[in-house]
């Protein structure tokens, strides 16, 4: 065997064996991402108890008077008055844990200062809009950068660089 037919040879194994090694991992990441989004979205996550329902709906309000504190974790009286509004109206069983909140929420004396996740919908859908929105700006905008940066940097030297470096060179060996 030559020594051309050898490195054609293993020139052919390197190719092959990158594109087995890219493609396989690929596709294995994409079923193991699909398998996870599958389970956590056939998964039921609601509550099975009213307590379970009342600790549910109480962790997604704020307590009005506390700062950074949700209902279910204040120990305030206005908080404890609101888990036992939250207790009353899961225990008549005629409202879903949205239209719970949608009531406490409504509430004149709280409002909607009582909501830890802000609506998707009207001015509150600002809060998640906007942080995407300047998000994708960013990396837009890193990504014109980047294409820039690439493609004035040039690799190759011009004349000019080569002659402006022999005569440094030059004038670092006279001084020497």
């Amino acid at each position: 065997m030559s020594a051309s037919t050898v490195t054609v040879s293993k020139t052919r194994s390197t190719s092959l064996n990158r594109r087995l090694k890219g493609w396989p991992g690929w596709i294995a990441l994409l079923l193991v991402a699909a398998v996870a989004l599958l389970i956590g979205a056939t998964r039921s996550s609601g509550p099975a108890t009213d307590d379970d329902r009342v600790d549910s709906i109480s962790q997604r309000l704020a307590c009005p008077i506390c700062d950074g504190e949700s209902v279910y974790e204040s120990q305030s009286t206005t908080a404890i008055g609101i888990k036992a509004q939250i207790r009353k109206l899961v225990q008549q069983g005629q409202y879903s844990d949205d239209q719970i909140i949608d009531y406490i929420a409504g509430d004149a004396q709280f409002g909607a200062k009582t909501l830890l996740v802000p609506r998707a919908s009207g001015f509150d859908s600002l809060v998640w809009i906007l942080p995407v929105f300047a998000g994708v700006c960013a990396v837009a905008g890193l990504g014109v950068a980047f294409r820039r940066w690439r493609t004035a940097g040039g690799d190759v030297p011009s004349d000019d660089d080569r002659a402006i470096v022999e005569q440094a060179l030059k004038d670092s060996d006279d001084v020497e």
